[in-house]
């Protein structure tokens, strides 16, 4: 075929071919993952190899501009690669470790978003997994309706119910006193101080987690999992232990110092993008007009902020009002909008770049401190 007979239909048929063989590839390195995955662990490697990785990248950019490619499209292919290729070695070193076999795990609340989570997480590590929710579970899991009607004679009892309903769960399961570990999964921990306290006074082995990742998570590395403190040593490294097999960072602290945290990491941030794209709905300027035009910064604010309009309101109301530490960072919002405000109006470029150095700095120590635990 000369290039004067090539067709449309022609090239297009070729790309396919190309395409498939580029899936081919992508499940052959996939399924050699599982061997590294195998060999790592016999050797007692670590998952995560930092400076591998970093090699893999800068051989990948420089053959792509032997070849014709833009080193940057090189570099996020073989980054989704890698990421693809440690999704696979961390869930089978999760599966290997086996940790659950023979044990039982009772999820309330289990056929809710985090609650399938968990179902899944600890169902791999080879637990029995049990659920209870009024609303199902998973299918294949063992469920009932109302967990009060179990034995609780579980070795875990993981609470993964909606926050307004969590501290009167765990309050009555302090009157069952279950010997097994327990602990919530809640996104904060002010409005559950009284269960907790009430599993503790009545000798219960009681911890609380924070993931600090969505449902949607399959990979843990880069992910923190926070694990709050309440005087249960053995419940603690119990909960810890589940995590173990994976890449999450683990982080321990104290209830009050979680919340203090959540009320910027989770309530700042919530705020910033509700006030963002409230001031864009009450604007006057419709969205048509908007979306005819772009900016770096307006574009990626506008999908952080899409993404938090599709949460739910019910949960983010409840970030934001049931924390005993939520109005310091909602002030400390206030009080910084006030001060562009006004170093705008009264036409202040020392004010104005003040706040933005300062910003940097802070942001600078940040990326600096990441790295070096990276």
């Amino acid at each position: 075929m000369t290039r004067d007979d090539v067709t449309l239909n022609d090239l297009r048929r070729r790309l396919t071919e190309i395409d498939r063989q580029l899936l081919a590839l992508v499940g052959e390195r996939k399924a050699l993952s599982g061997e590294v995955a195998r060999v790592k662990r016999a050797t007692g490697h670590p998952t995560r190899d930092f400076e591998r990785e970093r090699e893999v990248i800068e051989g990948a950019r420089a053959a792509a501009l032997e070849v014709g490619v833009p080193p940057a499209l090189a570099e996020e292919l073989l980054r989704l690669l890698i990421r693809s290729s440690l999704t696979t070695q961390e869930q089978a070193s999760v599966a290997a470790r086996g940790a659950g076999s023979g044990r039982r795990v009772l999820i309330i609340g289990g056929g809710g978003k985090m609650g399938r989570w968990f179902v899944q997480f600890l169902a791999s590590q080879g637990f029995a997994v049990e659920v209870a929710d009024p609303h199902g579970g998973p299918e294949g899991v063992p469920c009932v309706a109302d967990w009060h009607a179990t034995d609780l004679k579980h070795d875990y009892i993981v609470v993964a119910t909606p926050l307004g309903e969590t501290d009167a769960i765990l309050r009555d399961l302090a009157l069952r006193r279950p010997a097994g570990v327990i602990f919530d999964v809640g996104s904060l921990k002010s409005p559950l101080r009284a269960g907790l306290m009430a599993l503790k006074s009545h000798g219960c082995r009681v911890t609380s987690i924070h993931p600090m990742f969505g449902p949607d998570t399959e990979l843990l590395s880069g992910r923190h999992v926070i694990f709050v403190e309440l005087g249960s040593a053995e419940a603690l490294a119990a909960a810890r232990a589940l995590f173990a097999p994976t890449m999450a960072e683990q982080v321990v602290m104290s209830l009050d110092d979680h919340d203090r945290l959540i009320a910027y990491v989770l309530g700042l941030s919530h705020a910033l993008n509700i006030a963002f794209f409230t001031a864009l709905a009450e604007s006057g300027e419709a969205a048509p007009r908007l979306a005819r035009l772009s900016s770096t910064t307006f574009d990626s604010q506008l999908d952080v902020a899409t993404r938090v309009a599709q949460e739910s309101p019910e949960l983010y109301f409840e970030i934001q009002s049931l924390n005993d530490y939520g109005a310091e960072s909602l002030e400390a919002l206030a009080k910084a909008v006030e001060r562009i405000r006004a170093a705008v109006l009264s036409r202040d470029p020392d004010s104005f770049g003040a706040l933005m150095r300062k910003g940097r700095d802070y942001l600078e120590d940040r990326r600096s401190v990441a790295e070096r635990r990276a």
